[in-house]
């Protein structure tokens, strides 16, 4: 798909909720009285039409003001979290199911109780329909519900919840995407024979557009049947732009219909965490050095961040991190794409942590006990890598604080930044 496509299905994804919740209201405030008119003219409410038509304007006069002012809490709480967390919370919030269905129902129960309004004494008959009454009430229960709801949609913008939601998301993708490293083996995987000859070349058309995700098990089939392999030019959550390849068909054959790769590899305007477990880890690393900032300057919570960080780094070192080469059922190799090393994960937690939190005593403690923790829980094979990242950070400390107490306070290892450093806690 290409990148007017994807932001052509994405606004319709945003309206089209709302306008279908709208448009179901006007038909049923039009058919719901005309069938009780038709089929059930003898139930009537058991109230007076002065009361129904002050219930009715009471729900149609307040609900959509209390939409007005709902929506305008809401997004000046993301906005303020997108300016004290990081932007790119505002999709995850804005573009939530939530906030569209809450938009949805709260529109729909204002316009189905002005079309109710003028089933009320209809003719002077003096009746009241009671289906249509009482949906009405229905509607303004459900419209409660979904208030509910997004008031606890939007307590989730508090800190450690951001924080939590970051790291549950990268916990899926390693879950499910990556098989557990054998016990004391090596990866496998990591080396294949040389791809066969190019036969095929798609590239991108349109603006810069994040690569979101790929569907592994349909390309792999569709690569078996055109007796092809196929190669992703750019990892998931990469940037591409005009001209640029997006995967590649190796062998020999005629060429695959384009249309039938490009709809199994998924552009957008921004990366998701989908199949990526990068993007949960750079949103941690986003929000701890924005809160390390000379504007924020607040440690606690990049030291927050770095508990997720560790959790995901603990995950990953566990893990087959060489995922790039998939086979199909016979063993032949069909998919081919890029995927991050162990090292590639420890620059991205840590180089911009390690830089902006260079003058904080917190976040050095955190970083050393983080480095020495997971020097202990990971395969021999991934801990010199953490190894040259401890004697970086503690090359820094000796760089950073001129003060000898500051110095051997910041080389303590303390789980808490500052809490109980690791040689009072054995002590």
């Amino acid at each position: 798909m290409n990148t007017v496509g994807a932001k052509a299905s994405r606004f319709l994804g945003e309206v089209a909720t709302p306008l279908l919740y709208a448009v179901g209201a006007v038909a049923l405030g039009m058919a719901l009285p005309r069938f009780e008119a038709a089929f059930l003219p003898d139930l009537t409410a058991p109230m007076g039409t002065g009361p129904a038509i002050a219930i009715l304007s009471a729900i149609a006069s307040g609900m959509l003001p209390l939409t007005g002012l709902v929506f305008s809490l809401a997004f000046v709480m993301v906005q303020f979290s997108a300016t004290a967390y990081s932007p790119r919370l505002v999709a995850w919030f804005a573009g939530s199911a939530m906030m569209s269905h809450s938009l949805g129902v709260f529109t729909a129960t204002f316009l189905y109780a002005v079309a109710a309004l003028a089933w009320v004494d209809r003719g002077g008959t003096g009746k009241v329909p009671l289906l249509t009454v009482w949906f009405a009430i229905a509607l303004l229960l459900v419209s409660v519900v979904f208030f509910v709801l997004l008031v606890e949609k939007v307590t989730m913008l508090q800190i450690s919840r951001v924080l939590a939601y970051a790291g549950d998301r990268g916990r899926e993708v390693i879950e499910r995407d990556y098989a557990p490293l054998g016990e004391g083996g090596p990866e496998v995987g990591g080396s294949a024979a040389e791809l066969p000859a190019v036969r095929q070349v798609v590239l991108h058309r349109g603006g810069p557009a994040a690569i979101q995700k790929v569907d592994l098990p349909r390309l792999v089939a569709l690569a078996e049947r055109e007796g092809a392999v196929i190669a992703m030019a750019w990892a998931v959550g990469d940037t591409v732009v005009e001209g640029m390849p997006i995967l590649r068909v190796h062998g020999e054959g005629r060429p695959i219909a384009e249309v039938r790769l490009r709809r199994l590899v998924r552009l957008g305007a921004e990366r998701s965490f989908e199949q990526d477990p990068k993007y949960a880890i750079r949103i941690l690393v986003d929000i701890a050095i924005k809160a390390l900032s000379p504007a924020i300057n607040d440690p606690t919570t990049a030291v927050q961040a770095l508990d997720q960080v560790e959790d995901l780094l603990l995950r990953l070192g566990r893990v087959d991190l060489s995922a790039g080469r998939v086979r199909d059922a016979r063993g032949s190799l069909r998919l081919v794409l890029p995927v991050p090393r162990w090292e590639d994960f420890l620059v991205l937690a840590f180089d911009e942590i390690r830089y902006c939190g260079a003058s904080s005593i917190q976040v050095m403690r955190r970083m050393r006990a983080l480095l020495q923790d997971l020097k202990g829980h990971v395969p021999p094979e991934r801990r010199p890598a953490l190894q040259r990242y401890l004697e970086r950070v503690d090359s820094g400390i000796r760089r950073t604080f001129e003060d000898v107490d500051d110095r051997k306070d910041a080389l303590e290892e303390d789980r808490q930044g500052l809490g109980l450093s690791r040689e009072r806690r054995e002590a």
